[in-house]
């Protein structure tokens, strides 16, 4: 028996590991799973080029509670160690077999999927425990089998024992403060949780299975139920095929696999599937999504060769795409020691950019295919294609090809399709395009129909971060500006050269206006005089169109103006000189009557906006009813 020291270069590296290297000490049994799917990876390899005359047949992992004994066994059918072996890989802590294998067998070794790139693996299972064992005994036939112990100090001891199988076995004697790691449900939900893909088969107890009844069977007859092995991982999950191999409802299903609880199905697909110059392969799915931006992030699963690494995946998914849901897959992704957290650097940057160019693609090839599948979508993913055109330039090109601009009517229009159609009535006297838009057809009803009079093009632009894209829209494309239908009187939207003339002389509109500023609430509105078709409404409320979207801005985080969303609601009052009622006012002689003409129209007006509430509104009713007795 050999007795010794493992070759640390601190005292005692194993406090340092429990307490600061791995962020969460669940994560030893994904390590040892990896560590035991590599032996077997490197077994299948090396039997694949001779280099091994073992037999590999048909190896699995197996996960086993010993509750009783207060021990943790995880046990493979790799390629096994020799004594000699464990001296260097077990013992010499930080030294990586993986990494050693995958430079010697560099060229064959390329696609074999192996996972380890980090020698300190093993030794996150004395997070959880306070002696572990090692059986070991190699592929190699002649060689005897190796037992290693260490109870967490930096001594050791190496003897021979009469392990009969190949391959390793790993024995975690659970320390006190980690007796949780020896209940079935908390191991099955760390399987499930970091191994559902691995590639090697996983075997955690048994199952009981019920037999179909032959079609000849009776009645009442009971359908026999059998016990089987528990294998809890899908080793060939729809990312690691080619996408010739695999058709809708394989997608489909592959969603349901990842999101179990989830009920609606996605909207589209995307998989990604490059080799050069990085690795990277995955599927992502649009899910119909929320208003609330924030419940949809942190949905995309992010693995290194099949073994769950995060769903954090900022940095290597653009912003606006974690809100999609999904995997991602790759070797290339530089990973810390504890494969816990993103390291930023120019492979993670190339990612991300390939992951932007391949959702765009896919979006206008989506369009391009079938624009009236995507029409009927586009409302369950604007928010994530507005996103993205908000915050990468890149994207924001792309998205000139499939980014839609619905009317109230239903109507669908591109960027360009849009302009081409609304430039000869919608351009105004000093040239600029106004694109007319409301967020809410109903709140906003009066105001479209007057657009809408005039053959106006309305969009109905309702997102929660539509007035940034707006003016991402303005500085970017050349003499446009958008305005909301409510923010101004329609012949003041879009000005044109022939303005209307108004019925009222210079000296009533002069008796008008200081009427109007005695009766009206300075504090909250502006009163404007204007010339209107006598059609138009007599009065309008209005709210300035810069002024509503920096409050609209600063309410949907960002941008706007500093303290902007604290200043108080104020608003316009369009009074229209050419209408029938203002001049009904004007020639009202009682002063009692004309106050209330112009406080019941006023109200009118607050009614159409939604501003009328509390004792205001019971006025209101109260007052109406006076007036139709």
């Amino acid at each position: 028996m050999a007795k010794g020291n493992i070759n640390v270069s601190v005292e005692n590296i194993f406090p340092l590991i429990k307490k600061f290297l791995y962020s969460d000490h669940e994560i030893f049994l994904r390590e040892l799973i990896s560590n035991g799917t590599d032996a077997t990876l490197k077994l299948k390899h090396l039997t694949s080029i001779g280099e091994s005359k073992s037999e590999y047949g048909n190896p699995f992992i197996e996960v086993k509670i010993d509750k009783e004994g207060k021990k943790l066994h995880i046990i493979d059918q790799g390629l096994g160690m020799t004594a000699e072996e464990v001296e260097k890989y077990i013992n010499q802590v930080a030294f990586s077999g993986a990494e050693e294998f995958l430079d010697k067998y560099k060229d064959s070794a390329k696609d074999s999927g192996i996972i380890g790139h980090f020698g300190l693996g093993f030794y996150s299972a004395f997070m959880v425990a306070e002696k572990v064992e090692i059986l070991t005994k190699s592929h190699k036939a002649d060689e005897p089998a190796a037992h290693w112990v260490c109870d967490g100090s930096p001594e050791f001891t190496l003897d021979t024992c009469d392990k009969q199988d190949r391959g390793t076995e790993i024995i975690l004697h659970i320390a006190e403060d980690s007796t949780e790691f020896l209940e079935d449900s908390r191991i099955s939900a760390l399987l499930q949780k970091y191994n559902k893909f691995m590639p090697i088969p996983i075997k955690f107890g048994t199952k009981e299975e019920t037999l179909p009844l032959p079609e000849d069977a009776k009645e009442d007859a009971t359908p026999e139920k059998i016990t089987v092995d528990n294998f809890i991982n899908n080793p060939n999950p729809a990312w690691t095929k080619q996408p010739t191999e695999l058709e809708d409802k394989d997608y489909k299903s592959f969603y349901r696999e990842l999101y179990p609880t989830q009920f609606e199905e996605p909207l589209f697909h995307i998989h990604l599937n490059v080799d050069y110059p990085f690795n990277l392969t995955g599927i992502l799915y649009f899910p119909k999504m929320t208003q609330d931006m924030a419940m949809q992030k942190d949905k995309i699963q992010l693995y290194q060769n099949q073994v769950y690494v995060t769903d954090n995946v900022e940095g290597i998914v653009p912003e606006f795409l974690t809100m999609l849901r999904g995997v991602i897959d790759s070797p290339d992704i530089p990973l810390n020691v504890s494969r816990s957290y993103l390291q930023a650097d120019g492979a993670v940057k190339k990612i991300s950019s390939y992951i932007t160019r391949k959702v765009a693609d896919k979006l206008k090839s989506l369009f391009n295919e079938n624009r009236e599948d995507f029409e009927s979508k586009w409302n369950d993913i604007k928010v994530v294609i507005e996103y993205g055109m908000l915050s990468e330039d890149k994207f924001f090109e792309k998205a000139d090809a499939f980014a839609l601009y619905p009317t109230v009517d239903g109507n669908y229009y591109t960027y360009e399709e849009l302009t081409e159609k609304i430039k000869e009535n919608q351009t105004d006297k000093d040239g600029k395009l106004i694109l007319l838009y409301a967020s809410d057809t109903d709140a906003q009803h009066t105001y479209i129909e007057a657009a809408k009079a005039k053959n106006y093009e309305v969009l109905l632009l309702d997102s929660p971060i539509v007035s940034h894209l707006m003016q991402k829209l303005e500085s970017t494309k050349e003499n446009i500006t958008f305005a909301r239908v409510d923010a101004d009187s329609i012949d003041k939207l879009i000005k044109k050269e022939d303005t209307a003339i108004s019925k009222l002389s210079e000296d009533e509109t002069k008796t008008l206006d200081e009427l109007l500023k005695e009766v009206i609430p300075s504090e909250k509105f502006m009163v404007q005089l204007e010339a209107l078709d006598s059609d138009a409404a007599p009065f309008m409320i209005t709210q300035p169109e810069f002024m509503r979207r920096m409050k609209e801005m600063q309410a949907s985080g960002g941008g706007g103006m500093f303290g902007m969303g604290n200043m108080p609601e104020m608003y316009n009052l369009v009074v229209n000189t050419n209408s029938a009622l203002v001049g009904d006012i004007l020639a009202t002689e009682a002063k009692e009557k004309k106050e209330q003409l112009i406080t019941q129209s006023l109200d009118l007006a607050r009614l159409s906006q939604g501003l009328l509430k509390g004792k205001e509104l019971s006025d209101f009713i109260k007052r109406s009813y006076e007036m139709i007795k």
